[in-house]
């Protein structure tokens, strides 16, 4: 992917293969319990801390799109040290969930100048399944922030003009493009809002209309993008052509807004 963000997002989303989700979040507090005590039992005193992050942390979890995002912060972080946890993953993987992210405490420290956003999103909205919340007081710098989000946004744009000229003519594979992006961009607008001095409300919809008014785009596409995802609107409703220039002329909107900044 030409010039493709190495970001947490990212890998934490890591091609895992066609996977067969639950129909509820619930369904899956099972396996994340199983997979907890795996670890745990891989890596003893050397675990400091397992959270869950993503949408699965702050209620937006949606089993056609959502995947399971978890952070593992160890002590001592080397090859051995992963290679004793290889097992345990494996069997978190097998399930088509992604990999956890692995830190150690120093690492993590050190790493929110280059994932301001990730951060700062781990540090607003987590659930602790073991260890000490070391999050809380995690010190994100907003300087680098509003960079990453104008690199984010750019990024994204580009990979998604990428993806459209190859899905042209085929309207489902557009409604796809669209509606497996929108989540990023849901949460890139919410940084936006960050980056100038609001601060955002709790849902994704919620958001983007506020966004919207500030920024003066039409919020529909994005809307119904939202509602398709949550079952609540039918995709064949999305007229293609019309709905995904609205999609990036919202987007190309935001971006300028954000280097005005």
């Amino acid at each position: 992917m030409v010039l493709a963000a190495a970001v947490l997002e990212e890998a934490a989303q890591a091609a895992t293969g066609s996977r067969e989700m639950p129909n509820t979040f619930m369904e899956t507090e099972k396996q994340i319990t199983d997979f907890v005590n795996n670890l745990k039992q891989a890596a003893g005193a050397n675990l400091e801390c397992i959270a869950l992050f993503g949408s699965a942390a702050s209620g937006e979890f949606h089993a056609d799109y959502s995947d399971i995002n978890i952070l593992c912060v160890l002590r001592e972080l080397s090859a051995p040290v992963l290679a004793s946890l290889a097992p345990a993953i494996a069997g978190w993987t097998k399930s088509k969930f992604p990999a956890p992210l692995i830190f150690s405490h120093t690492e993590l420290e050190q790493s929110t100048d280059v994932f301001a956003i990730e951060m700062l999103d781990i540090r607003q909205r987590h659930r602790i399944l073991h260890g000490e919340d070391i999050f809380t007081g995690i010190n994100v710098p907003m300087d680098r922030h509003r960079v990453q989000l104008e690199h984010n946004l750019r990024t994204k744009l580009l990979t998604l003009r990428q993806s459209y000229v190859q899905a042209v003519g085929d309207d489902k594979r557009v409604r796809r493009l669209m509606l497996d992006s929108i989540s990023t961009f849901s949460t890139l607008f919410r940084h936006t809002l960050i980056a100038i001095g609001e601060q955002p409300a709790t849902g994704k919809a919620d958001n983007i209309k506020r966004l919207a008014a500030r920024a003066k785009f039409d919020p529909g596409i994005f809307l119904k993008l939202l509602q398709v995802r949550e079952r609540a609107a039918n995709e064949n409703e999305i007229e293609v052509a019309a709905a995904f220039a609205k999609y990036l002329d919202g987007i190309n909107t935001v971006i300028q807004a954000v280097d005005a900044l």
